[in-house]
Parts: C-alpha cells; structure tokens; sequence
C-alpha cells in the first residue's frame, strides 16, 4: 500500500520527520518497504497484513498515526447538495443473491461534464502510481485509496432499463471488461447486470460498455460490499486481478460505504458539475451486532511481562475506535469499530495496548513463564522415522500438495476416483490434489536424474487427499513414502527395518496387482492384519511417462496406523541364556507360490520353537521343471527354557517338509 505524505496531511499534522514516522509504523505493524520521491511528494510504501484491511486507505493510515502520535485526526464530512427529482424516479436496483452482496447502494448524478481531472487529483494519483482517466472514473479510484472502499461509476444511459441487478452470471454469458478483454463467465461468478446482460464483475472490474466517457452525462455511483470468498474466487478464475479485487478479498467496514458513496457524490460535484439526486438506492442484509469483547487487565503482565495501568489501557483502547461498555475492577467490555473486523478476542485487545504502548518497552529480560510441551506421539514416531531412514540412506522431501493429472492418481489398486480439484490462477497445470506421494516423490526422482544426481533416494511424510461424496470435505490422511533404486526385497527390507525402530509387530505382505507397479512385483502390506500400505517395483510404462530412466520402487505407508503399532517406551527382553540352532532348506514350489504363504505354513509346522525365518535365495533352470523354482531360507530353533536337541530340531524340519509337501506339492531339494 502506497500512501502519498502530502495526502496524509489532509488528516493529521505530520510534524515529524518521514523516518520517525515510518520507524513507529513498522514497530506497530506496518512494516516499511521504501519511500520515493514523486514530484515534490513522498510516496511511501508500507506492508499491510491480511488482517488490517483498514489500512488500505489513506484514512486508516492517518488513524493509526493519530493514535500512535497523539494528534488530532481530522475526518472530512461530506455533504454534498441535492437537487432535482429524487433518486427512486431515475433509476433502480436489485440484488438476487444477498448472501453474496449483503449491502448495494447506488446514487445519480446527472449533468456532469466529463474532462481530464485538476490538477490536485492527478498529482495524488500520480504518487501513488496510479494513471489519471478523466475526473469521474479518478474520483472514485481517489476515494478508494482515502478509504479502502471500491467504487465504480456507470453512464446511467448505457444501462438497460436504467437498472442494475446484482445476480450470479447465467450459463454462457460473458463479459468485455474496461481492459477490452472478453471473460467467459460461469454460474459461481457474481455479476452486475442491467435489464439484459452484465455490465461488470461484482468487485473485480467494471464492463466496456457502461464505462464513464468524454460523451457521458448521467452517472450512476455504485458502493456496495461483497463476500470476500466470492471475489477471491472470481478473480483467480479469470486471472484478472484490481485494486478493488484486492480490497474486496478482505472484510471491509460495513459503515463505510455509505461515507464512501456521499464522498465521491461531493467531488464529483465539485470537479465534473451535474445534480445529485436526492436519496439513496440502498439494499442491506440485517447485521448482527458485535459482541462485546472481554479484557481481563491482570492478564496484560501476564501475557506481556510488563505492567500497563489501567487509564493508559482505556486511553489506548478508546483512541483506536472502541467503545467502553462495561467494568469491572479487573475487567473491561469494549465493543469493537466497525473498521477492525480483527479484533473478537481478548488477546487481540491485549496486542493492541502492546503494540501502542511499545514493544521496547518491554524488557529483554523480564521473566516469562514458560512450559516446555513434551512431544506427543506423532512427533515422536515421526522422529523415529526420519531418524531410521536418514541412517539408511534416504533424504527427506517436501513436495506439493497440487499436482498436474498424472501424478494425481493412488497407487493402490482398483479404479482411481478422480481427484479433489483447486482452482488457483497460479498453477493452473497443477490443480489436483494428489491422492498419494509416490507420483510426487518419482518426479524428484527424476529432477534429480536431470542434474546428475541418478539414484535420488527420497522420503516424505504429508498428507493426501481422497474425494468423498459431497458435501463431506476429502479424508486427508498422512502417509509415509519412500522411493528408491533398490529392488522390491531390499525396499521391503527397509520398511522390516522401520517396523523394528518402532517396536512394532513384524511384517506380513501378500501378492497384489496395481497399475503403478510391475506385475508381480507388488505387494499389499499389512501389521497384524490391518493394512499399512503397498510396496513395489515401478512398471517401465509409468517410468517411461515420467521420463524416469532409472529402474524404481517405492512403498507407502499408513502413519496413522505405525502411531498405532509403536511401541514408544522399549521394552526390556532378558537374552535367551540357550543357543540357537540354524537350519537351512531349499524346497522346490511352484514360481507363482507367494513367499508370504509359504514362510506363513512352515512358520505353523515347524512349532513354537522356530523364532526366525529368513529368505536366502531363489534358484531356477539346472534341471527343473520350467513352472518351479527352488527356495533357499534359513530357520533358528530355540528354546526358553533349555538346550534343543538334533533330534528335536530334526522332527520339527520333518514336519515343515510334510507339511509343504501336503498344501503345495513342495519337493525337497
């Protein structure tokens, strides 16, 4: 926000020098960009936060200065001369849709001479970068920047009907905005119609064909209020970005349009001549009153650390607009100004007496208690994650939420929904939300394939997003992905190795077909029967989409379900004081037996005194027949309690082979 140090002299006596005043400002919350000189004015340029839409006029700017200060503000009061039939009788106005345009107002002038602006005009517009158009249009942009409320003037005779209609746009409808470009609009947008067609997008930019020129006469002041949600939308829709856009995405003063509009009706007056009409085309939405808010004044030293006596603390409050209602002897209930829709809470009121009061007067070493919060389960397992997996290897990642189509899609299996949509003007390419991060993490992947770097193993922890029926909001789980060059056991070897770091019960995955992976390289994972997630190799076909020449494989996890299982606090497990036997098997099975159904049987068979199973290898040809292989894995006996004998060890591998033998025709090698 630019504001002219000659205009701002119009409200208060500037009687500092530039750098006193923009160093209190910046100390206060408007932070300092730069100040310029512009033909013999200072334009300075200062940051405004979302939350302080009322300094987007000069107006609020000149009433912090005032508060901050101690100087009398001075507020012009328009009242400019009617004259003529009363408004009712040239015009009229409609709105269909109030929850969108909770207050429209219009007024006429009629008469006016349409020429370039005086000379004062131009030069406030000038500092503040702004290209003068003629007196009429520049009244309502000056206005605008006095007040932080948007106006837009019309030719009363190019509006059909002499009326406007404040509606949402009708299907194929469009728009020749006063840029000259043609907007295509849809049902969502909200429009300023006449009796036919629109003639303005409500709060973003006025039409071409009702726009004030040399050869109007009769205007028509438009002020009203929009919901702020609405606009926003419309405006990144279309791209098309104003300063009025920008003023009406944030809550304005409900109390200032009207002002605004007596305003511009005065210096419209005073520089283009005309009538105005008496009275005021006005349709408002009930407001509700503002409720009171509540300071507590021991929780100023609190929450500050300092002590603020009450009469500065009311002389603060009441000097920024609000009003006193009630008290107590330790309480205050102040109703806030219309122009702060940022102040509702208690904790608002007390930044406000420390902002002006001064943040340097608060001691560097004054004592505030504080607590150290312990960190919760999430943040602990999250640790233990990134901690196991930055020891073998893997760089954690932070990609987008928004994707392009292609990395939208799940990698689980079935028919993918389509996405979550977000219309964004910035990243149009990119308006999925994604529904899993391995698509994301394959893109790094390749990035960095790009620029040398050709084996990028990644990891990330975020969220995704998977549509519900309307109107339920999307579920939005966190997962844990990974992505790597290593094959399908090494990559399962490292989701085991997490699984340990977290205490959590072992590991069961079973054969399952999924489009993003190789046919028969994918696996569903599950802990004690409830899913975690998927794990596998990357099929050439999706590689090759993104243009990945590396050979990857990726898992992702459930996070919410690895809090679950983690056991936080480790348990103590006394060493077995007896030794283990080792045993090894190779059995000949069919090539499409799943390990997990084989190493689940042997597991069964070979009794409570097997505590490990270890695949080693898997061998074919040499003589088998082309539909088997032999599978090479390793057992540990033990037991508790004593000694194992041979003999024992020997029944328990008899009956692992029997049982093989029986459930899958297994031969031993």
């Amino acid at each position: 926000m630019i504001v002219s140090w000659n205009w701002l002299t119009q409200y208060v006596r500037l009687n500092m020098p530039v750098e006193a005043l923009t160093e209190r400002l910046a100390l206060t919350g408007l932070n300092h960009e730069s100040t310029s000189e512009v033909g013999g004015d200072l334009a300075i340029d200062l940051e405004v936060t979302s939350n302080r839409p009322d300094c987007l006029g000069h107006l609020g700017v000149a009433r912090e200065i005032s508060v901050l200060f101690d100087i009398p503000l001075n507020i012009p009061d328009p009242q400019p001369k009617t004259a003529g039939p009363s408004v009712e009788t040239l015009a009229s106005i409609a709105v269909e849709d109030p929850a969108l345009c909770p207050r429209f107002t219009a007024r006429v002038v009629t008469g006016a001479t349409i020429r370039e602006s005086p000379w004062w005009l131009r030069k406030r517009l000038e500092t503040l970068g702004v290209r003068p158009v003629n007196n009429v249009v520049d009244i309502t942009n000056y206005v605008m920047f006095e007040i932080g409320q948007p106006l837009h003037a019309y030719d009363l005779d190019r509006l059909a009907g002499r009326r406007l209609v404040v509606r949402r746009a009708r299907p194929q409808e469009s728009l020749k905005a006063i840029n000259a470009k043609v907007y295509d609009l849809t049902p969502e947008m909200l429009v300023i119609a006449d009796s036919g067609q629109p003639v303005g997008l409500a709060g973003v930019m006025g039409g071409l064909d009702s726009e004030i020129s040399s050869s109007t006469k009769n205007i028509l002041i438009e002020a009203a209020l929009f919901d702020p949600l609405s606009i926003r939308k419309t405006a990144r829709a279309l791209g098309l970005f104003s300063p009025s856009s920008y003023r009406f995405e944030r809550p304005l003063d409900p109390e200032a349009t009207e002002w605004a509009s007596r305003r511009t009706a005065q210096l419209i007056l005073e520089t283009a001549g005309g009538a105005l009409h008496p009275g005021l085309l006005d349709i408002a939405s009930p407001r509700p009153a503002r409720p009171l808010v509540t300071l507590r004044l021991d929780q100023i030293p609190r929450i500050l650390g300092i002590d603020v006596d009450r009469p500065a603390v009311e002389r603060i409050l009441q000097a920024l607009g609000m009003t006193h209602r009630d008290s107590t002897s330790n309480t205050l209930a102040m109703s806030p100004p219309s122009w702060r829709p940022d102040l509702d809470r208690e904790i608002d009121l007390i930044e406000e007496v420390a902002r002006v009061h001064g943040y340097e007067h608060i001691p560097e070493n004054r004592a505030v208690p504080l607590i150290s919060a312990p960190r919760g389960p999430r943040e602990r397992v999250e640790a233990s994650i990134r901690e196991a997996l930055t020891a073998l290897g893997f760089d954690e990642a932070v990609t987008f939420s928004l994707v392009s189509d292609p990395l939208a899609e799940p990698i689980s299996p079935g028919p993918a929904s389509p996405p979550v949509r977000v219309d964004h003007s910035s990243r149009k390419r990119e308006g999925a939300l994604r529904q899993s991060l391995v698509p994301s993490l394959l893109a790094s992947r390749r990035h960095n394939e790009a620029h040398a770097n050709p084996n990028a193993e990644l990891f990330e922890i975020a969220d995704v997003y998977l549509p519900r029926p309307f109107p339920q909001i999307p579920a939005q789980p966190t997962r844990v992905a990974l992505v790597a060059g290593r094959p399908f056991l090494a990559l399962k070897a490292v989701v085991e190795t997490l699984l340990a770091k977290l205490h959590a019960p072992p590991l069961e995955a079973s054969a399952v077909d999924a489009p993003w992976f190789t046919t028969g390289r994918a696996a569903e994972l599950k802990v004690n029967g409830l899913h975690l997630g998927y794990l596998g190799e990357i099929s050439r076909d999706k590689l090759d989409s993104l243009s990945l020449r590396a050979d990857s494989s990726a898992a992702e996890l459930d996070l919410t379900l690895l809090i679950e299982l983690a056991t936080l606090v480790p348990q103590h497990q006394p060493m077995p004081p007896f030794p283990a036997v080792d045993r090894d098997l190779s059995l000949v099975v069919d090539r499409l037996l799943p390990w997990s159904d084989l190493s689940a049987e042997v597991t069964a068979a070979a009794g409570p005194t097997l505590i490990a199973i270890d695949f080693l290898d898997a061998f074919q040809g040499g003589g088998l027949p082309a539909a088997k292989h032999s599978l090479h894995f390793g057992l540990r006996f033990q037991h508790p309690d004593r000694t194992l004998t041979g003999e024992e060890v020997d029944r328990s591998l008899r009956s692992v082979v029997a049982a093989c033998a029986t459930r899958f025709d297994a031969t031993l090698r």
